[in-house]
């Protein structure tokens, strides 16, 4: 394997970070690497990433596997005391190419490994902007992260913190870059 392939799970945000976190683990130089985007919406979400997980190692045993996305913020010890797991990102680090420079080493122990920030202090969404999502015909643009409400049962805030929105312009940019790039129906 070479490169760096991404197995993204859960939501249409979740496929859009992963085209920028393609982007800016290439732009970083990292190679040889499967990066995890993962989802905390439900139980079965999080078996199914730690399946894909366990899968990956056995079938790349000399790849890098970096774990990131909702689940990875939630339950970054989970992830990180997995033998196939070299690092986790949270969902803020995930989209920066400098989370992906100097990543640990083979063997680290598990609080090493992980780079995950308290979600709740993020103020900003910063506009990332893609020229395509891979393997889709149906183009997602990010306008709006996080929530301020607490329902009992969702665990969104704490995966991806408060509310806060794209500026109006960077999502209009967006729109255009992906209409140029040849997609008709953005979502």
């Amino acid at each position: 394997m070479s490169g760096v392939e991404v197995i993204t799970f859960g939501c249409r945000l979740n496929t859009y970070e992963s085209e920028v976190m393609r982007a800016e683990a290439e732009k970083a130089g990292l190679n040889n690497a499967i990066l995890v985007n993962t989802c905390a919406v439900t139980g079965e979400a999080v078996r199914q990433a730690r399946q894909a997980i366990r899968r990956a190692r056995r079938d790349n045993p000399h790849a890098r596997i970096i774990v990131t996305g909702c689940a990875a913020q939630t339950e970054k010890q989970t992830f990180a005391e997995m033998a196939e797991v070299d690092a986790v990102l949270g969902n803020e680090e995930k989209l920066s190419s400098s989370s992906y420079r100097g990543l640990p080493d083979f063997g680290v122990s598990s609080e090493e490994k992980t780079r995950v920030n308290d979600i709740m202090s993020v103020k900003a969404t910063a506009p990332q902007m893609v020229k395509h999502i891979d393997g889709h015909v149906r183009a997602f643009i990010q306008v709006q992260n996080g929530c301020d409400h607490r329902c009992t049962f969702c665990i969104i805030p704490y995966g991806r913190g408060n509310s806060r929105s794209v500026p109006m312009g960077a999502v209009v940019d967006q729109a255009r870059r992906l209409t140029e790039s040849g997609y008709r129906e953005i979502v």
